[in-house]
C-alpha cells in the first residue's frame, strides 16, 4: 500500500512538473501529459512497471468526457444531426477501412489483421479531439460539429470489433453473423432503456437532489450517475464511453445542465490527465528505434489519408468544403480505442506483441502532432480550400477589428443590442455586435453596421471581436446559463474587461456577478423602478430623494421589490417553484409555539425566510429588532420561495 502511495504522488509531481514546463514553453497539456507517461513507464524510471494496472481508472476519464459532451447535445440535436452521425460517420468509417485494409493485403497481411488494423486507423481520438476544442472554445461552431459526429460514429463501431476480435481468435466455428445480431439487439435495448430512464427518472432524482441545498450530496450523484449508465452498458458488452454519453444527452436540457458540467470538470480532467500519462506509458522506445524509419513516415502517410478520406466522405454529403477539411485535420489521429483494440488483438493472439507495440506507437506519435494540427485546422483548411465566399464564424477578409479600441462588444444583436447600437452611434463610441443569426448578420452587414457572425461564448469570436482592447461586453440575450458560459471566455482573455448583462428577471443575478459581472440589469426590476421614479414624481417626492431610492434598490439587489402576496389566480408553472417568491402573513394563535420567544431565538434565517414586518395592535414594524418576543394576536410578514414559506408556517404555529 505504501508503495503504490509513494508511486502515485511521484506521478503526480512528475505530470505537475511537466504541464508546468510544457505551458511555460506555449505547447498543449496533452503533450506534457504523453511525455510525463513516457519518462514514467518501462522505458524510463518504470514508476509503473504493467501501465495496464491503471487502466480502468484512465477509462474513468473518458466516461466523463464523454458524459460532459452528452451534456452539450440533446436529442433533438442528435436526431437532427443523425445525416451526420449515421451519414459521413459511417461512409468516414467504411471508407478508411476498406482503402487500408487492401494496403496490408498487398503486403500480405492476413484478412483478420487487415481488417482489425484497417479499423484501428479507421478510428481518431475523441478524448484529445474534444478536450483541446473545449479548451480553445471552438466546440459548437460547424467544423466542429462535424468533426464530432464522426466521432460519434466511431465510438459506436468500435463495440464490433471488441466483439469480433475473440471470434476471430476462436477456434470454433462460431456464426459471425449471429453475434453480430445478437450485439446490435443489445445496443439497441441498453441505448433504449438508457433514453427511458434519462426521461422520466434522472430530472425527478436531480430536482430533489437539488432541493436538498447539498453541494456534496449533488456532486456525488452526478458521478454515481455517469458511472452507473457506462456500467450499465460495458455489462452488455458495449462501450462505457457509449452509456456515459447517453446519460449526458438526457441531462443536456435540463436546468441543471451547467452546474452538472462544473461539478464533473474536475474529476474529468484529472482523470483524462492519467489517461494521456497511461498512453505515453505505452510508447514502447526500443520498437520506436528498431522501426523509426517506418512509423515516422508511416504516420505521415496515415494522417494524410484520413484527411483525404474524411474530406471525400463530407463531399458525398454535401458538406462545406471547409468544415470538411477542417474536421479530416481535427480527426486524422489514430484514437485511443484502437489501443484497447490492439491489446485485445494481441490477448487474443491475433496480433504477436511486436505488431501491437508498433501500433501502439504509431498512434501515440500521431497523437502528439494532433494538438498543433487542430489548433491550426482552420487555417490548414482555409489554404485547400482556397477564399471562401460565404459568411464563416469570423472571416477576417469580411470583418476586422484591427485599428478599433475602447469599444464596446455587444453580444447579441436583436431589438435590445440594435436599440444600444443606435445610441452609441448618437455618441460616436465604436462597437463591434456578434449575433448568431446568419439573417440578421447579412441584413446588418449590408446595411454597414460592424456585425460578426459566431457564437459569443467562443474564444476564438471575441478574439476576433477585439475583445483584449474593448472596454466593455454586452451580453443582451436572456439567456443566464449562456451568459454565464461568455464571461468565463472573455474573463479568461481579458481578466480586466468589464461584463454587463441584460436579464428579463433577476433569478440568478448571483451566480451571473459571481461567475464575474460587473453590471446586471434585469428588465423587470428596471422596469418598475422606472415606473416608481415615475409615480413618486408626480407625488412630489423631490427628484433627489428618488434617485437616492433607485440607487439603493439597486445597491440592494432590489431587495423590496421581491415578493408577492399570492392569491386564488396565482399560477405556478413546473420549473418556477424554486424562483418565485411569496409574501406571507402568518397571524399568532394563543396556540402558536413560537409565542415568548424571540427573533433572535427562533433564528427564521436557518429556514431561509426574510421577516419583512411585524403587525402588533395595529401599528406596524418594518424590519423589527431580533429582540422583539412575539405575542399573541401578533401578525408577522416573512418572505421567501413557498416550499420554505410554508415550512415557516408550521414551525411558527406548531414547532416542527
Amino acid at each position: 500500500m505504501g508503495d503504490i502511495f509513494v508511486q502515485v504522488v511521484l506521478l503526480m509531481v512528475l505530470a505537475v512538473l511537466c504541464v508546468a514546463f510544457f505551458r511555460r514553453i506555449h505547447l498543449p497539456p496533452i503533450l506534457a501529459y504523453l511525455f510525463a507517461g513516457l519518462i514514467a513507464g518501462p522505458e524510463f524510471v518504470s514508476l509503473f512497471p504493467y501501465p495496464e494496472d491503471m487502466h480502468l481508472l484512465a477509462e474513468i476519464g473518458i466516461v466523463f468526457l464523454l458524459f460532459s459532451l452528452g451534456l452539450e447535445f440533446s436529442l433533438p440535436k442528435l436526431l437532427a444531426m443523425r445525416n451526420l452521425v449515421f451519414g459521413v460517420g459511417l461512409v468516414q468509417m467504411l471508407l478508411t477501412m476498406l482503402v487500408f485494409s487492401l494496403v496490408l493485403l498487398f503486403f500480405d497481411f492476413s484478412v483478420p489483421i487487415a481488417l482489425i488494423i484497417g479499423g484501428m486507423f479507421a478510428l481518431s481520438s475523441t478524448a484529445i479531439v474534444i478536450k483541446q476544442v473545449t479548451e480553445l472554445g471552438i466546440l459548437n461552431n460547424r467544423r466542429t460539429q462535424l468533426a464530432i459526429s464522426i466521432l460519434l460514429f466511431q465510438d459506436l463501431a468500435v463495440v464490433p470489433f471488441l466483439i469480433a476480435i475473440p471470434i476471430m481468435a476462436s477456434a470454433e466455428h462460431v456464426s459471425f453473423t449471429a453475434v453480430l445480431l445478437q450485439a446490435l439487439l443489445k445496443g439497441v435495448f441498453v441505448v433504449a432503456l438508457l433514453l427511458s430512464i434519462g426521461k422520466w427518472i434522472l430530472p425527478w432524482i436531480f430536482r430533489e437532489v437539488a432541493r436538498s441545498r447539498t453541494d456534496e450530496l449533488f456532486v456525488l450523484t452526478t458521478i454515481l450517475v455517469a458511472l452507473l449508465a457506462a456500467g450499465l452498458t460495458y455489462a452488455f458488452g458495449l462501450s462505457m464511453a457509449l452509456g456515459a454519453f447517453l446519460a449526458g444527452m438526457m441531462l443536456g436540457e435540463s436546468q441543471y445542465k451547467y452546474q452538472l458540467e462544473a461539478d464533473i470538470r474536475p474529476f474529468r480532467d484529472i482523470l483524462m490527465g492519467l489517461f494521456f500519462v497511461t498512453v505515453g506509458m505505452q510508447l514502447d522506445l526500443s520498437a520506436l528505434a528498431k522501426h523509426g524509419v517506418w512509423i515516422v513516415p508511416g504516420v505521415l502517410a496515415l494522417m494524410i489519408v484520413k484527411i483525404l478520406l474524411v474530406r471525400l466522405a463530407t463531399r458525398l454529403f454535401h458538406c462545406d468544403p471547409l468544415d470538411g477539411w477542417a474536421a479530416g485535420i481535427k480527426l486524422c489521429q489514430i484514437g485511443e480505442f484502437s489501443f484497447v483494440i490492439a491489446a485485445l488483438a494481441a490477448t487474443e493472439g491475433v496480433f504477436s506483441p511486436q505488431l501491437s507495440s508498433i501500433l501502439i506507437s504509431m498512434g501515440v506519435v500521431s497523437m502528439a502532432i494532433t494538438p498543433w494540427l487542430i489548433n491550426h485546422s482552420r487555417n490548414l483548411a482555409q489554404r485547400l480550400v482556397g477564399t471562401p465566399d460565404y459568411i464563416d464564424s469570423f472571416d477576417p477578409e469580411k470583418f476586422s477589428s484591427e485599428g478599433i479600441n475602447n469599444h464596446v462588444i455587444i453580444a447579441g444583436f436583436g431589438r435590445v443590442g440594435q436599440s444600444v447600437a443606435r445610441l452609441l452611434k448618437m455618441e460616436a463610441i465604436p462597437f463591434i455586435a456578434v449575433d448568431i443569426d446568419p439573417v440578421r448578420v447579412h441584413e446588418s452587414s449590408n446595411a454597414g453596421e460592424p456585425v460578426m457572425f459566431g457564437d459569443a461564448c467562443q474564444k476564438d469570436i471575441l478574439t476576433g471581436a477585439g475583445l483584449k482592447q474593448a472596454k466593455l461586453v454586452l451580453v443582451t440575450f436572456d439567456l443566464p446559463d449562456k451568459a454565464i458560459l461568455l464571461i468565463d471566455a472573455a474573463k479568461k482573455l481579458n481578466p480586466k474587461i468589464e461584463v454587463m448583462v441584460r436579464i428579463k428577471r433577476d433569478y440568478q443575478l448571483d451566480s451571473l456577478y459571481q461567475a464575474g459581472a460587473s453590471h446586471v440589469v434585469p428588465e423587470m426590476q428596471e422596469g418598475s423602478l422606472m415606473l416608481i421614479s415615475q409615480v413618486l414624481h408626480y407625488a412630489g417626492v423631490p427628484m433627489s430623494r428618488i434617485l437616492k431610492r433607485v440607487r439603493a434598490e439597486r445597491k440592494g439587489r432590489y431587495d423590496h421589490l421581491h415578493g408577492f402576496y399570492p392569491g386564488e389566480t396565482t399560477e405556478i408553472s413546473y420549473g418556477t417553484e424554486d424562483k418565485l417568491e411569496f409574501i406571507h402573513a402568518i397571524v399568532l394563535n394563543e396556540h402558536a409555539s413560537c409565542l415568548g420567544k424571540s427573533l433572535k431565538e427562533l433564528d427564521l434565517a436557518r429556514l431561509r425566510i426574510n421577516v419583512r414586518g411585524l403587525r402588533r395592535e395595529g401599528k406596524e414594524a418594518t424590519d423589527p429588532d431580533e429582540s422583539a418576543v412575539l405575542q399573541k394576536g401578533d401578525v408577522l410578514i416573512i418572505a421567501g420561495k413557498p416550499r420554505r414559506v410554508e415550512r415557516a408556517e408550521r414551525f411558527l404555529l406548531e414547532g416542527s
